[in-house]
């Protein structure tokens, strides 16, 4: 029954915005929603930290550790992009650039998209993950384009080709292993199972299973936007909503590289490690250089956060590879830290684009002498993307790098160091022309409204907070660690 009330307090806030119509107070549901999926996930997290049983309602969901985690890293997120979406959706509407009912449609898909990546990580059958994937594509479209003038309709197409792509990639694979499971004995719906599946890897077919399972890592890779098919993130992040970017890239993106990490653990049985292995290498190290290298050319604020999301999952990717109980600790705890100063950072370009009209980092320069307390949040933000103390992604990098060290890929350490140190680069370059550059005639000390600053001190709080302070999370994430260790 707890599968089905986590899943069931989004569509809620989708009924009441529905249901209501526009009403100031409206996008408020959805910030109490998403506060609720927090709770649930952590009662469950906490519960289950020293046993990993599944629980659930049944064959279609399912709840463990490792799901609690990712309910807690959704619900998080999404209220801090839920609380970021009621200033974004009164100034639409106050300005006249939305209209009342175009501001309910995206309160209702904000919380559709929730519910869809809760139904992934709660779901018990690789097919039933594959159908809320799907979905996800086709909710954050109309998102992509909420705006509907020609940019985000060009990108919302270029998101839907290109992640439909992947996603039938990753049906392909999917249907792959179904054919292995029903060879080894698999009957109906069993087949499908991520417990029987993992159960009875031995007996799968090696060779079908290697071809299922490069297809799922490049299917399910173009939503996590690891190269060859991460195009679609700079686009879609430049032209969707900044809570809509900050949902996409602090827990779509992770959500993605959820069904990534389950599959690992039943190709690793089947096929060794050492294939599996060499998949997730190529992808991570392909990324973090593309990604490191296109940082130092960007001149827009969000496309450049775009870009940083694909190096952080090309460094997700490279601790999956090593696949050892210390690296996937670490991948955990950075998916987390992650989603919170991505979360942080989108909120605060859509602030920043909404008063200069622009997300040009040379047009809005000397953010923080013209809004200090805003420019503060940003330059706090990136500091906690690239890794600096107390926050949590130091902790994180930190541990991932030492569990891959640990499992003999010290050469890939090597390499993913000198990436991060391009992108490093890259971002604190694109830092000091945003807040320090300014320019003659700009006005200064601009108050930045509590509502605005509310979210940005949450995220970054709680961000600070896991990188110094292990409980609850060190035993969370160990015991979710657990469920897919090699």
């Amino acid at each position: 029954m707890i599968s089905i009330l986590v899943l069931a307090l989004p569509l809620c806030a989708v009924l009441v915005a529905l249901g209501v119509g526009w009403r100031p107070w409206m996008p408020w549901a959805g910030v109490a929603a998403d506060a609720a999926v927090v709770v649930a996930g952590f009662a469950v997290a906490l519960r289950d930290v020293h046993h990993v049983a599944p629980t659930g309602a049944g064959g279609e969901l399912r709840i463990d550790s490792l799901s609690a985690f990712m309910v807690i890293v959704i619900g998080v997120v999404s209220m801090l992009a839920s609380w970021g979406s009621v200033r974004y959706l009164r100034s639409e509407v106050r300005s006249e650039q939305c209209t009342p009912r175009q501001a309910v449609q995206y309160a209702a898909l904000i919380q559709l998209f929730v519910a869809t990546m809760v139904l992934a990580v709660l779901a018990a059958n690789i097919g039933i993950l594959w159908v809320a994937i799907e979905a996800t594509t086709i909710t954050t479209t109309f998102l992509v384009g909420h705006r509907r003038n020609r940019g985000a309709l060009e990108a919302s197409w270029k998101y839907i080709v290109l992640c439909s792509v992947g996603i039938a990639l990753a049906f392909l694979g999917t249907v792959l292993v179904y054919l292995a499971a029903v060879h080894a004995g698999g009957h109906s719906l069993h087949a499908l199972e991520w417990t029987w599946l993992s159960a009875h890897a031995h007996a799968l077919n090696p060779a079908v299973m290697r071809l299922a399972v490069g297809l799922l890592v490049l299917g399910y890779g173009t939503k996590v936007g690891l190269v060859p098919m991460h195009s679609w993130l700079p686009d879609a992040h430049s032209q969707s909503p900044a809570p809509v970017s900050a949902l996409m890239s602090g827990v779509l993106l992770s959500v993605a590289f959820y069904a990534l990490l389950r599959f690992k653990v039943i190709a690793v049985l089947c096929l060794g490690e050492s294939y599996p292995r060499e998949l997730f290498v190529a992808m991570a190290l392909l990324s973090l250089a593309l990604a490191s290298l296109l940082l130092l050319t960007q001149r827009d604020l969000k496309r450049a956060l775009a870009y940083s999301s694909t190096e952080h999952m090309g460094l997700l990717a490279l601790g999956a590879a090593a696949g050892g109980p210390l690296a996937i600790t670490g991948v955990l705890l950075h998916i987390l830290g992650h989603g919170l100063a991505k979360g942080v950072l989108f909120l605060s370009s859509g602030e920043v684009a909404l008063a200069d009209a622009t997300s040009d980092v040379d047009a809005a320069g000397g953010l923080l002498e013209r809004r200090p307390a805003l420019g503060g949040a940003v330059a706090l933000g990136l500091a906690a993307l690239l890794g600096f103390p107390p926050f949590s992604l130091f902790l994180s990098e930190l541990t991932m790098m030492r569990g891959e060290v640990a499992d003999h890929m010290a050469w890939a350490v090597g390499l993913s160091l000198v990436a991060l140190a391009i992108a490093f680069a890259g971002l604190t370059t694109l830092g000091r022309r945003l807040l320090f550059a300014s320019r003659p005639g700009q006005a200064t000390g601009l108050h930045t409204p509590l509502l605005v600053m509310a979210p940005l001190v949450v995220g970054l709080s709680l961000c600070a907070a896991i990188g110094v302070f292990a409980w609850p999370f060190d035993a969370i994430v160990h015991a979710a660690a657990k469920l897919v260790t090699s």
